[in-house]
């Protein structure tokens, strides 16, 4: 997949956003069936740069994400 989509899983996870060589890559927003998303930047498929990941009970926090793992986040 290249340029923009959207693709979903059979559990109901969701992405839509960019896509360079069928990987997550630049600017798009995760969705997981229970509620919880990330919406951020990503590289090579993982979380990486800024972002927001927001939890099924809707609290919100902006942080910073190094190859798919959080490394500094504050609470919206």
């Amino acid at each position: 997949m290249e340029g923009t989509g959207t693709f979903t899983w059979p559990d109901g996870r969701s992405y839509t956003g960019d896509y360079v060589d069928d990987k997550k890559e630049g600017q798009g927003i995760f969705y997981w069936p229970d509620g919880r998303k990330y919406d951020g930047q990503w590289v090579n498929g993982k979380q990486d740069g800024v972002g927001t990941y927001t939890s099924a009970s809707g609290k919100a926090k902006r942080g910073e994400w190094r190859d798919g793992k959080r490394v500094n986040c504050g609470t919206l």
